[in-house]
């Protein structure tokens, strides 16, 4: 049988159901092939793989398109702001961000 994107769709949906039993809080879950894929990719970015080994995984022409996979990663993004810190009036303004040497390292590594 040829795997088109309906034998993906039911096989999906078959296994959902399965593990919905062992782990009823699945049942409550949106699970679809287009769901695995975002968090597949999403993965792959937070594990440092390159975006466009990421682009041409999913089959997407355009980088902008693979790019919303970058922008919607709130985990990151909180990380990134926890990591700022915060600063207060009063207090001493926090050192420039291009006197850091490891942040300018990390930016030139993108």
């Amino acid at each position: 049988m040829p795997v088109t994107r309906f034998v993906v769709h039911a096989t999906v949906t078959r296994y959902e159901t399965e593990a919905a039993i062992a782990c009823p809080s699945l049942a409550k879950q949106a699970i679809s092939p287009h769901v695995i894929r975002h968090a597949t990719a999403t993965h792959l970015l937070r594990a440092g793989v390159d975006i466009n080994a990421i682009r041409a995984w999913l089959g997407h022409v355009s980088i902008d398109t693979t790019n919303v996979y970058a922008e919607v990663d709130l985990e990151t993004k909180a990380q990134m702001l926890a990591a700022c810190g915060s600063f207060s009036p009063g207090k001493a303004p926090p050192p420039r961000w291009r006197d850091d040497p490891t942040l300018m390292q990390f930016l030139r590594s993108l």
